[in-house]
């Protein structure tokens, strides 16, 4: 048995298998605490995460199709010269939010001017009201683009992290706590036949003593 040649029979290395063992325990149930933590906050990042991509795609379509309309009614020379110098300007800046031992990422941005008008930097004469309404629209929709790109990045981290902690749950479970019980059982067997053996000896020594003895009786 692979054990016996690996493993130290004393009690001095059973009492460090008992200890490591009651560790072990510990860990896994922390660690499976962490990963059940883990997956309510990923089942609830991911129903936003639905919820942004869905209003996302909606304003797009509806700014495409206000953009296709715009384009059939102006010159694409016209078009271009109006969307060539934006006014507005964003700056973004990036921190991150501990969600449990995860660094995830989040987003904020500051425009430039607070002036709604800055958006659109062109003059209304020479355009129509349709690009007017396409630009209006993907300004509305970039506070939930921004939002939608943080929330999928932080699903993808808690995944990642949900399938580490996952594997070392499987690898205590299954490996390391199976195997140390093994060890304990086997040192404990080994120091209980040694335990008997000495007894048996000690009674024959005994029994030596005694027939000795009776015999200087004798």
């Amino acid at each position: 048995m692979a054990t016996s040649t690996t493993t130290n029979m004393t009690r001095m290395e059973l009492t460090r298998l008992k200890q490591r063992l009651k560790v072990a325990r510990r860990g896994h149930k922390l660690l499976k605490d962490k990963r059940d933590e883990l997956m309510k906050q990923f089942l609830d990042i991911v129903r936003l995460n639905k919820e942004l991509r869905v209003n996302v795609e909606e304003a797009l379509m509806k700014a495409h199709a206000s953009f296709t309309v715009a384009s059939a009614l102006m010159s694409p020379a016209m078009l271009e010269q109006a969307l060539l110098y934006p006014k507005q300007s964003v700056s973004l800046n990036v921190r991150y939010q501990n969600i449990m031992s995860v660094n995830v990422p989040v987003f904020d941005f500051k425009t430039r001017s607070d002036d709604p008008s800055e958006i659109f930097p062109y003059g209304f004469a020479m355009t129509s009201g349709e690009l007017d309404a396409a630009v209006d629209a993907l300004s509305r929709i970039f506070q939930d683009m921004l939002k939608l790109a943080e929330v999928e990045k932080t699903t993808q981290l808690l995944a990642e992290e949900i399938e580490k902690t996952r594997r070392r749950v499987s690898a205590l479970e299954y490996v390391m706590i199976p195997n140390t019980m093994e060890k304990i059982r086997y040192i404990s067997m080994k120091l209980e036949e040694n335990e008997r053996g000495n007894i048996t000896r000690l009674m024959k020594v005994k029994d030596m003593i005694l027939k000795e003895a009776h015999g200087y009786q004798d």
